[in-house]
This record gives structure tokens, sequence and C-alpha cells, in this order.
């Protein structure tokens, strides 16, 4: 169970009746507004833990306080939002997500609370609406199980209060748009959470079809004899060694039809990956379900993106096989021949992402892409670098990298470009073919990004490299529980906004 409803209430907060109600505080600073009117009600219950040190109102912290009856709510939590100058609506969805999530420890049913920073910070209220349904639905996941006795979330309800009944627009707008996104983000989180056995390619596939037929997109969906018919042999070849058919997932989305113009979302649909003949070890190999996190972002943004409706053309390419070893599985040493005529040789059959990419591009560009993005947890390479929290960028168009990484900046979420580096192509040559799928240990990320540069011609292109960011191993940051994070649903939703200004 989880929220199933936001509804505004246009009311001092002091007089709602819920469960748990949320007021905050800026560090430093003494109750205002709304949360003055609940300390007041308090008997100044906020004021003397301020003045005592017990609440300073640094970021996060969080105090439970008990009304005994001079307020219709059972509890209070307090929550600090560190300095206001420091406040964005990344902090705000923070905020929220701690709350929900204390909320949620409480047995709560009903939450009240204010819009964060709304009122005391240079955050726009529509944004911090946003930021405020986005961190309650992202704190609150949990991954779907299938034990017997799993305890549900008791949360249903909140409700957003606020007094002045001019906001009521912008909260209202800009709770919608944080619903819909990030629903699309859990259901990311949901398909990338399955385990490989009930999420095949073709599972994939019938989960594209189920979410076009749901929201009016246009799909296409290539199986293994469409795929030889056309061509695609890269992809074919990762998926040889699987009883499982690999499947070409297309979805588009026709929000400007006046414009040529078209974004090309690409995302690596691994279902599973065993490393092939270059066999990953086998700590950790149950992680590989989670190898089509770029598939799932994907497929999340394109969920929001048909709700939300950007002036935009949008089109989804997804690549999905299984990387497994059989008789029939590909070797290294073996020379496939992809989509665009390019011949590559296969030394390391773990390097199975940017093969089956690179026929994804070649497609999409074939198909009228004028930009593109590929998403793809690629290389264990960039976490080693950038670490588990911030994705890789590279690119061969600055300009349109600025207006990637605008969209990673409204969203919240985190990439860092890295170069790419000419001299490294003399570590994909082959003497036997146009390139090598892998070269050398020394800077792998960067070396796979230019791997897939050899299919984008001359189109603007990004590539996001999310293998240190697709999964959250600890379980121990604020929006994300163990498991999936849904990375790149929001950048890619605000990317395709962007699209409308160009």
């Amino acid at each position: 169970m989880t929220v199933n409803n936001f509804n505004i209430q246009i009311q001092n907060i002091a007089d709602v009746a819920a469960d748990v109600l949320i007021v905050s505080l800026f560090e430093g600073t003494q109750p205002s507004g709304e949360t003055e009117a609940v300390d007041k009600a308090l008997g100044g219950q906020i004021s003397a833990l301020i003045e005592t040190g017990d609440f300073t109102g640094r970021f996060k912290e969080l105090k439970v306080l008990y009304p005994f009856g001079k307020i219709q709510a059972k509890r209070i939590f307090l929550i600090g939002l560190g300095e206001a100058a420091e406040f964005t609506h990344t902090r705000a969805r923070q905020a929220a997500a701690v709350t929900a999530r204390a909320a949620r420890d409480h047995k709560a049913v009903t939450v009240a609370t204010l819009v964060h920073g709304a009122g005391n910070s240079n955050l726009d209220v529509n944004l911090a609406a946003q930021a405020l349904v986005e961190g309650t639905l992202l704190g609150l996941y949990q991954v779907t199980t299938q034990k017997l006795n799993q305890t549900p979330s008791t949360l249903t309800d909140v409700l957003v209060v606020e007094p002045d009944a001019a906001k009521y627009q912008a909260i209202h707008d800009g709770l919608e748009r944080g619903r819909i996104i990030a629903e699309s983000t859990n259901f990311a989180r949901e398909l990338i959470n399955r385990p490989s056995n009930q999420l095949t390619p073709t599972q994939l596939a019938d989960a594209a079809t189920e979410l076009a037929t749901r929201h009016g997109l246009g799909l296409t969906v290539l199986g293994d004899q469409e795929l030889q018919d056309l061509g695609a042999n890269a992809i074919l070849a990762i998926g040889q060694g699987s009883p499982e058919e690999s499947r070409l997932i297309v979805l588009n989305y026709h929000g400007n039809p006046d414009s040529e113009e078209t974004l090309a979302l690409v995302g690596k649909g691994i279902t599973f990956d065993t490393g092939g003949y270059s066999l990953k070890p086998a700590v950790g190999m149950e992680n590989m379900k989670t190898d089509m996190g770029g598939a799932g972002a994907v497929l999340g943004a394109m969920q929001a993106i048909a709700q939300l409706k950007p002036k935009a053309n949008i089109m989804a390419v997804i690549p999905a096989a299984e990387n497994m070893v059989s008789g029939t599985a590909i070797k290294p040493g073996d020379v496939i021949v992809t989509l665009n005529g390019k011949s590559m040789e296969i030394v390391n059959t773990d390097a199975e992402g940017r093969v089956v990419l690179a026929d994804a591009i070649t497609y999409a560009l074939r198909n009228g892409a004028t930009k593109l993005v590929d998403i793809a947890t690629l290389t264990g390479a960039i976490s080693v670098a950038l670490g588990r929290t911030v994705a890789g960028l590279f690119t061969n168009d600055g300009d349109f990298a600025a207006v990637v990484k605008e969209a990673f900046h409204r969203s919240g979420e985190r990439a860092w470009e890295l170069p790419l580096v000419e001299e490294y192509g003399n570590n994909y040559k082959s003497n036997v073919a146009d390139m090598k799928n892998t070269g050398t240990r020394d800077g792998g990320s960067i070396v796979a990004a230019m791997i897939l540069r050899e299919f984008v011609e001359n189109t603007p292109w990004v590539h996001l490299d999310i293998a240190g960011v697709a999964r959250d191993i600890e379980g121990g940051q604020d929006l994300n529980p163990r498991g999936a994070t849904g990375f790149g649903v929001r950048s890619l939703v605000e990317l395709a906004f962007l699209q409308e200004q160009e």
C-alpha cells in the first residue's frame, strides 16, 4: 500500500486533524507563519526546543512532539531545513522523504504538511510543491517482494496545507507534475527490481506494450526474425546464448508534429548479464538483473512524458537481450557485422552493452532521430571514478551537452562530464575487424563511450553511464531504498521539456 491521495487544504495548519502534522524551520531562525501558529497552540514547545539548543534547524534534523489535545493532530514532526540560502528543490525533496519515512515508521495513515520552503526561501512555490510529492513518493517506495509476511505501509493520504488561497493553483500544478514523475520513477524501479526469470526480453517488451497502450504511444517490437531480416546482428549476437529471444523495443511520442526534430532516448536492456564466456564473479552476480537500468529509466520517462505532454517529439529505443553462457553463446574472438555495416571483434563477452547499443543507435538514426541520448549501466569503471551518486556524461556536442546538464540541474540528479580522449582510440583497434568491443583496463568508461561514438555519426549525442547510480546497494540514501533507484527518469523528462525551447 502506498499514498493514494494528495489533497490541498486551504486553512490554518493548527486546525487540521491528522496522525502526523509536519512543520519545518530554517536553521538559526525563530518560528514564523504556520510553524509559529503551531508553536503558539502547543504553548511554545518549539520555541523552548530552540532556546535550550535541543533543536537547531540543521538540515534533516527531526523532532517528534505530542500536543496532548491542544490541536487535533496526534503528533507533530518538526523538520530542520538547514540554511535558508542553501535551500533548493533537492533539499526540499530530501526533507519530504525523511518525514514521510518517519511517518510510515509511526504507522500513520494520514499526514498533513506544509510545502517546505515555499514561504521563506528562494524556492518557487510550484517547484516546492513538486519536490514535496516527489520526495514523499520516492522516499516511501518499497521493493515489491514475494515474502509471505511483508508488512505494508499504512500511509495513504497526504494533506498539503496552505492558508493562502492565492497559492492553490501553483501548488496543485506542482503536486500533479511531481506525482506523475515520482510514480514513473517508481514504475522504472519496479521493472529494474524484477527477478530476471520474471523479466525476460519478451516480458520487458510486454511491459512496454502495456505502457504504450495505456498512454497512446506509438509502438514497434522486433523479435529475432525481424532483427535478422533487418541486419541487427549485434543485438542477436549478445542474445544468441539464451533460449530467450531478443527484442528491439521502440516507443514514439509525437508532441510536436510540425517539427522534424526528434530526440531519441536509447536505453540498454540487458535483462540479465552473466558476462557470457568472460564470466562475471559469482559474488554480486544476482544484481545483474538490474543491467536493464537504462531501459527502465527510458520506459519510466516515456510514461511521464506521455502524461505531461511536452511539445516535442521523443523516440525511445531499447535493445533487450539476455547475455548467457551456452553452446550457442558468442565467444571471445568472434566477429560480427553491426546494423550500420561496421564489423566488431568481440574480445570480451562481458562488454556486451556497447554491442547492443550500437544497433539501437543506428536504428534510431535511420528512423528520424536528430539528437540522441543513450543511458546504460555500461562500465564498472564509472563507479570507481565517480562513486554511487554521480553518473558519467560523455558527448560529441558541447551545446547539446549543456542542455542535458541543465536537465540534470532541474531534476536534482547528478552527472559529471568526462572527456573523449582521441589517443585512447588505439585501445580498441582490431587486426580482423573495424574495431574491438573493448580496450585495455585503463580508461574503461572513456573507451566504451568512444566505441559508442563510432555509431552516432554526426548526430548530437550524449552518453550517460549509470552503472554506479542505477542501484543503491546499501539503501542508505534518502530517496532510494535498497535496490533500483530509477536514476535518469527525472532528468530525461526535464530534457524532453527543454526540447520545447529550442
